[in-house]
């Protein structure tokens, strides 16, 4: 196997199931699974929720439904966004639950002449998809006639339910509308990662979080599920004044050892953390060793200052499982000035992934 890779910890993912469940009251909760799992591998990670009791699992496109099918996966897949009508054909062969924001998708599944259960999707403030609020009485009148599809869920997304109180407020009003239009009975779905914590009395039917279940969020009592691993492949000792890297963006001041590690921007790692972040690794005896990366990222590689030559076996935890502001996935997004969602879908296919539980692995995926 490739010297590194991606380690998934399922004891962290569950705890982060359990914790998210509990904040909505226990409701059902589905797994949104897209962006490859935030990164951290859909399918795999898709078992394991559905292992842990999800509802079912959520993907933005039906690529990835399609792997999760090939993959020998069964359960209820919900294809969120807006399904557009060339996608028709697609959501029948893979018995998917799609997402129905317009007329026209509505009109091009039923025609396909077979039962399909849909969830429609309202836009109570978000702006980017959806029924408007006050379209529900026409909406409901329109899906009477289409003697093919099956409304079983009804669901919005909010905006900011992480700062914005009134925002979240209104769009709960609006969704609320919507309710008294369509009555009991249905799958009514609201509360994304924000919402599950901070608005956890309206997790309804169910609570679809995302990126809290992989646990980049902080203060919130959830655990980050991956750490990104690495052996160096050389490790060397250089002499005062030699510049690393390209555009040699760091000089050595005086004999240094440095490693190299075989991860880089290719890999996920962003190109801008170049002289900021650093990498760990744990000595026989002693603290974690926290060591700086210097000079700049490259494509494949990254060089950092160690403080005594180590083997080649030695294992750099090059993200780690924390909120660390220089080595964490959230940290990166910190020192990059984006969220950490980013440099999580960024987390290259190329390496390895490792899915353990109770310390022992259980699966691996090269």
């Amino acid at each position: 196997m490739r010297p590194a890779w991606l380690e998934v910890n399922f004891d962290s993912l569950a705890h982060n199931f359990h914790l998210l469940r509990r904040s909505a009251g226990n409701v059902a909760l589905i797994g949104v699974v897209k962006a490859n799992a935030y990164g951290h591998g859909a399918v795999e990670v898709g078992k394991e929720l559905l292992r842990l009791g999800a509802w079912g699992l959520a993907v933005a496109t039906t690529e990835e439904a399609r792997e999760l099918r090939k993959a020998g996966i069964v359960a209820r897949i919900l294809l969120m966004g807006s399904l557009h009508p060339q996608q028709a054909r697609e959501v029948l062969e893979l018995d998917l639950i799609p997402s129905i924001s317009t007329l026209e998708s509505a009109q091009a599944l039923n025609a396909l002449g077979k039962n399909v259960a849909v969830h429609l999707e309202f836009d109570t403030g978000m702006g980017r998809v959806g029924f408007q609020p006050e379209e529900a009485p026409l909406v409901k009148e329109r899906f009477a006639c289409f003697e093919n599809l099956l409304i079983q869920g009804i669901y919005s997304h909010f905006a900011d339910a992480e700062e914005d109180e009134p925002w979240t407020r209104e769009q709960i009003g609006q969704f609320q509308r919507v309710q008294q239009v369509f009555g009991p009975g249905y799958f009514y779905h609201l509360c994304n990662t924000a919402g599950t914590v901070n608005y956890g009395e309206y997790g309804l039917s169910a609570v679809r979080p995302g990126i809290g279940l992989y646990g980049l969020l902080p203060n919130l009592g959830l655990r980050p599920i991956a750490r990104l691993l690495a052996k160096p492949t050389q490790v060397k000792e250089l002499p005062p004044g030699r510049r690393i890297g390209y555009s040699g963006l760091y000089t050595t001041q005086g004999r240094e050892w440095i490693a190299t590690l075989p991860v880089g921007y290719a890999d996920g790692m962003p190109r801008l953390v170049f002289n900021r972040a650093t990498v760990r690794f744990y000595p026989e005896r002693g603290a974690p060793c926290i060591c700086p990366v210097v000079g700049r990222v490259s494509m494949d590689q990254i060089t950092v200052k160690i403080p005594a030559p180590v083997g080649l076996d030695q294992v750099f935890e090059v993200v780690t499982p924390d909120f660390s502001p220089t080595s964490s996935l959230w940290g990166w997004a910190e020192l990059t000035g984006t969220v950490s969602y980013e440099p999580a879908v960024r987390l290259s296919p190329r390496l390895p992934r490792v899915y353990v539980r109770d310390g022992v692995e259980v699966t691996r995926v090269e």
